[in-house]
């Protein structure tokens, strides 16, 4: 067994698995180290039950990088995005029900139950997220500028910035940078009429967020889930075929191609550090790698606080890092089932058993902004939701592969489940509390309790537990936009470089975040090629 390699990855979370490939592919030699058994970290397939092959922690994949999927060939080892259709569907207590489609004209007629004007305004509102979206995609895969050291270089990345913002229409540009700090609630306000369809938009304001969707900041959240793509039209998400475990399988093989190789058991201790600059890591038994680089695909946390010794680093760098929020607020519960929910808003074939077209769509309960901002109140006190926020998905409509024949895997994503409790620990209530849950949804599917055979339930400490995120945090930090760009992790370090000469951060904590998306990974990757002759 090597004992060197050119670069150490810490982590084979997707992010490090894009780099891996990525700097392999250059003809670096690279080794990935992982904890756990398996790779992938969130993004991962595991068999919880016989016959259920459950996308654990990450379940829709919409924001994976084009170029990246085209450079590292992944559709070649077996990628395969299948396009949600419905978007979502809304059931409401009264009976009434709110589809969006990949049809405009299916959404329309929608819409237009709830309100004509609303429908009439929908394509605007899509057309805006676009031209945004247009704008902003190419700073995802670019080094954000550092404005703190403010180099000739930085000047000038700030000014390209500047010019191509000067290409969108003063009313765009002017309403995109009211998005970055407004609440989801005052964006879909600035839209919107009716009350359900606002509702039902703003969930993607709160996915993994700290904050309701009156909580300034949401609206970008709201806008960087929007920007995920499949089958080419924005906005829409998907399911993976296999689960979301083959984007790591395919990363991963795509990486061995180019000679990178994976070692899972081995969890990375320490940094080694060899005057000021990093030059490998120790595993968990004393086992030392060098590298002339180490790439943590780690949160910040993690690798500053946890991985590297505090008189390492500058003081000040601590701190900042200290200041990062990483308290999760959600948590997933993955079940199997024996049959589908039958809701009572169905429109058709959902309530005599059948599937119907509810069972295609991401499902959301969550009936008005009011709803889901009291349950976030509830999080801010330290009290799971007394009526919680969920969404749901059922990947084996799309891939039925995934369970035995005629049962199904039923994601339910909750929100809001505060990392620390006042009242007890998470791993006292958390089985009672999954019951209020379905207690929840089953006021809308009466059946809901009844189909379960399984269940995993996973609360924000038990995602820090399995999967080393800090505080139980799917982003690596808030998605906020005091935490985006060239403030992301913090400021003066947002070039994925760190203090340490030869320490580079590749993982969601970096621009430009979270979701599975690749983009950290790939410009970690980047950035270190660009230093490798002066390291």
């Amino acid at each position: 067994m090597k004992s060197s390699y050119d670069v150490v990855i810490v982590g084979a979370g997707h992010n490090g698995l894009v780099a891996a490939a990525y700097l392999a592919r250059a003809g670096l030699s690279v080794l990935v180290l992982e904890r756990r058994s398996i790779i992938g970290g969130a993004c991962v397939t595991e068999e919880l039950w016989p016959g259920f092959r459950v996308s654990t922690a990450a379940y829709l994949c919409g924001l994976l990088q084009p170029k990246i999927i085209q450079d590292l060939e992944l559709e070649r080892f077996g990628y395969e995005i299948l396009p949600k259709d419905p978007a979502f569907f809304s059931p409401f207590p009264d009976g009434r029900h709110l589809f969006v489609w990949r049809d405009d004209q299916a959404t329309a007629a929608e819409i237009t139950r709830f309100s004509p004007g609303d429908a009439r305004r929908y394509p605007d509102y899509e057309a805006f997220l676009e031209r945004v979206a247009r704008f902003v995609e190419p700073w995802l895969l670019r080094t954000p500028p550092d404005l703190v050291r403010r180099r000739w270089g930085d000047v000038l990345a700030l000014g390209r910035l500047g010019l191509s913002a000067m290409r969108l229409r003063p009313s765009d540009l002017a309403q995109a940078l009211r998005m970055m700090t407004q609440s989801a609630t005052d964006f879909l306000d600035g839209w919107f009429e009716s009350a359900e369809l606002k509702s039902s938009l703003a969930t993607d304001g709160v996915i993994g967020a700290r904050g309701g969707p009156s909580t300034p900041g949401t609206a970008y959240v709201l806008f960087h889930h929007c920007m995920g793509q499949a089958a080419g039209k924005r906005g829409l998400w998907g399911f993976v075929r296999g689960g979301m475990g083959q984007i790591a399988g395919a990363l991963a093989d795509s990486a061995r191609r180019f000679g990178a190789e994976i070692r899972t058991h081995a969890e990375v201790a320490q940094v080694l550090l060899r005057d000021s600059r990093a030059c490998g890591v120790v595993v968990a038994g004393g086992e030392e790698i060098h590298a002339r680089v180490v790439a943590s695909n780690a949160d910040p946390k993690r690798t500053f606080l946890k991985m590297v010794p505090a008189d390492a680093l500058p003081a000040e760098f601590v701190r900042e890092v200290h200041g990062i929020r990483m308290d999760g607020v959600a948590m997933k519960i993955n079940l199997a089932t024996d049959g589908l929910p039958q809701f009572r808003a169905a429109p058709g074939t959902g309530r005599t058993g059948g599937i119907g077209p509810e069972h295609r769509a991401t499902i959301h309960i969550g009936p008005s902004i009011e709803y889901i901002d009291q349950a976030w109140q509830d999080a801010r006190e330290g009290r799971p939701s007394a009526h919680p926020f969920a969404e749901l998905t059922i990947p084996t409509i799309y891939d039925p592969s995934l369970a035995p024949p005629d049962k199904h895997i039923i994601s339910v994503f909750v929100q809001y489940t505060p990392y620390s409790l006042t009242d007890g620990s998470w791993d006292e209530r958390k089985e009672s509390y999954a019951d209020r849950v379905l207690e929840t949804i089953a006021q809308y599917a009466p059946n809901m309790r009844d189909i379960v055979v399984h269940r995993q339930v996973l609360t924000p400490v038990d995602l820090e537990r399995e999967f080393s995120l800090t505080g139980g945090d799917i982003f690596h930090g808030e998605m906020t936009p005091d935490r985006l760009f060239f403030l992301r992790p913090v400021p003066g370090w947002a070039r994925y470089r760190t203090p340490l000469a030869g320490l580079y951060l590749c993982g969601a904590g970096a621009h430009p975040g979270g979701g599975v998306m690749g983009a950290p990974g790939h410009n970690a990757a980047r950035e270190i090629l660009r230093d490798w002759k002066r390291i």
